[in-house]
């Protein structure tokens, strides 16, 4: 085989550096948002039963495929599929996975920043509740007193209505992120992760207990872990899973690519990928643990889909003790999983714009970043001005608003394409002598992983994508 090729300017610091930029790039709003809000909507047990299977069988087999790729090219996303093509003697074509994967990335950062926007006016919300609280001497009283169900629930409505509110909170998270990646590997996306991190493992941990302890923990536990094996076969519950599995990992995004080509070579990446996908799944989890005792305790519905966080939840802190303070630290909490998500997503791109058009860092993220915000305030009007405007009335895109449109794109079309081919190209064009060098596994576990990423992984992933296409 031909030399690797470019050796990455940047690179982390440490393993666990790597391991926490690479678990915070997964760990997000899908898993404390989209994750509950779907084991909401698929009947609890059953869906977290085979959401683990999927992380365990198809998740992880591609993550480690992504990271071998870009370990092995020591580029950008796209440089490192080059490079692992060429060695294998295959057609860089192959490289098309990578820009596929980088243009979903790009356009999720276009409405991701729209939803962390949100999340950056609940802790302001909360944090003035918390003022209030302190002035009347109600610290361990609940949440928005004297507030009605529905005048909680309209917190949200009311900030879609208000344009130059909304588009300031997006302004803002993206000007945050576009700091961070700006500041490079080492200096801002390890630092951040080093820092948030375990900040974020402590204070989900600390409110899963308070949730347990102070909501309806029986009905939770029972609604999370019960095994109801009519449901676990149902084709909708099982898809549902398989593509929270696969979205929860950030697979099919040039994210894990991009963040394996600044891992050294003395890094083990199996062992490092089970620890992302361990840590992530656990979160996934854990949220849900930290959730639905507040939901079932005040008595409102755990299936209420994507408004569970940001309409059922907070009304649900009015019941609980010391619930202003609480509110506060959950959206704290899930700020900072924004975050390290939104800078991975924005990562990808640049690393590329960097390398193809001979640009600094801070004038590459800049640029990406801004443009990234001009899209996004289409998505932001979605829900006001532009809610009627549906660019793409046909096919799966019929009736769709713009950020809908953007949300089906990626998440049913690109994502799934990428890691489709990314499963396929390691799995039977890249030269097993590369892969099965680098990957870090032997034996049974190695003959195991082939047979996953080459057979069962393409299937599962190709579901992904035609259940997207036809649904």
């Amino acid at each position: 085989m031909a030399a690797a090729g470019a050796t990455a300017t940047e690179g982390w610091s440490s393993r666990w550096g790597f391991i926490l930029a690479a678990t915070g790039s997964a760990v997000g709003l899908g898993n404390l948002w989209r994750f509950p809000s779907q084991a909401g909507e698929n009947g609890g047990g059953a869906f977290v039963i085979f959401y683990i299977i999927c992380v365990v069988l198809i998740g992880l087999p591609v993550l480690l495929s992504e990271t071998l790729i870009g370990r092995h090219g020591k580029g950008d996303a796209i440089e490192s599929t080059k490079v692992v093509a060429r060695d294998s003697g295959a057609s860089t074509a192959w490289s098309a996975l990578a820009g596929i994967g980088m243009l979903g990335a790009f356009l999720i950062l276009t409405f991701y920043s729209v939803i962390a926007g949100w999340v950056l006016y609940y802790i302001g919300l909360f944090a003035g509740d918390v003022v209030s609280s302190v002035q009347n001497g109600a610290v361990l009283g609940g949440a928005f007193q004297g507030q009605s169900l529905e005048q909680i629930q309209d917190h949200l409505p009311a900030l879609f209505a208000n344009n130059p509110l909304m588009l300031g909170m997006h302004a803002l998270f993206m000007a945050i992120t576009v700091y961070v990646v700006a500041r490079g590997v080492h200096g801002g996306i390890e630092k951040i992760a080093v820092y948030l991190m375990p900040t974020f493992f402590l204070l989900l941990i600390g409110i899963t207990i308070y949730s347990l302890a102070t909501g309806a923990a029986g009905e939770a536990l029972g609604f999370l872990f019960a095994f109801d094996p009519a449901r676990l076969l149902k084709p909708d519950v099982m898809l549902a899973a398989l593509g929270q599995a696969f979205f929860s990992l950030s697979l099919g995004s040039a994210m894990m690519i991009t963040y394996g080509a600044y891992a050294d070579r003395k890094t083990n990446l199996a062992s490092t990928s089970t620890i992302i996908a361990a840590a992530d799944t656990s979160v996934a989890i854990i949220a849900g643990l930290a959730i639905f005792p507040i939901v079932f305790a005040a008595g409102l519905a755990v299936d209420s889909g994507p408004t569970l966080m940001f309409q059922t939840l907070p009304a649900s802190f009015q019941t609980m003790p010391a619930g202003s303070f609480i509110g506060f630290l959950f959206f704290l909490m899930v700020f900072f999983a924004a975050l390290t998500s939104s800078v991975a997503l924005l990562e990808a791109p640049t690393a590329w714009v960097m390398k193809r058009f001979n640009l600094a860092r801070g004038v590459a993220t800049v640029l990406l970043g801004g443009i990234a915000f001009a899209i996004g305030i289409l998505s932001a009007l979605s829900f006001n001005l532009l809610a009627d405007w549906h660019p793409l009335n046909f096919s799966i895109f019929e009736g769709q608003n713009f950020f809908d449109i953007t949300d089906t794109l990626t998440g049913k079309i690109l994502l799934p394409l990428s890691a489709l081919l990314v499963a396929v190209f390691v799995g039977w064009i890249a030269d097993k002598r590369l892969t099965d060098h680098e990957n870090g596994i032997s034996g049974g576990l190695h003959q195991t992983w082939r047979f996953l990423v080459a057979w069962l992984c393409p299937l599962a992933v190709g579901a992904i994508l035609v259940y997207g296409l036809l649904g």
